[in-house]
């Protein structure tokens, strides 16, 4: 969840996310998870501030449509946008534990 927070690869302006999240009344973030769960994928997020963690447990008060659900379907590109096994960067950076995802 870091990476989202970060709003990495634009995701707070993306525009099939914020219709939604507008739509519920929620940050990208929580619609992102709420995707998540419903797919049943397994999300970890993590913060240290007691407001965010609030709200990432406020994904169970709403349910994303099917049409929602395809639509937000429609962003995977099939690779990763926060890690690549290919870049020697960031494997590099991943055996000195200096990765920032």
């Amino acid at each position: 969840m870091g990476a989202i927070r970060r709003g990495k690869n634009d995701l707070f302006g993306n525009e099939i996310l914020a219709p939604i999240a507008a739509e519920h009344n929620k940050a990208i973030g929580r619609v992102v998870l709420r995707w998540l769960i419903q797919r049943g994928v397994v999300a970890i997020p993590k913060s240290v501030h007691k407001a965010r963690i609030v709200e990432n447990f406020s994904i169970w008060d709403f349910e994303l449509t099917q049409a929602e659900m395809d639509s937000i379907a429609t962003l995977d590109t099939g690779c990763s946008l926060f890690f690549s096994h290919q870049d020697p960067a960031m494997v590099r950076a991943l055996s000195t534990r200096k990765l920032d995802i």
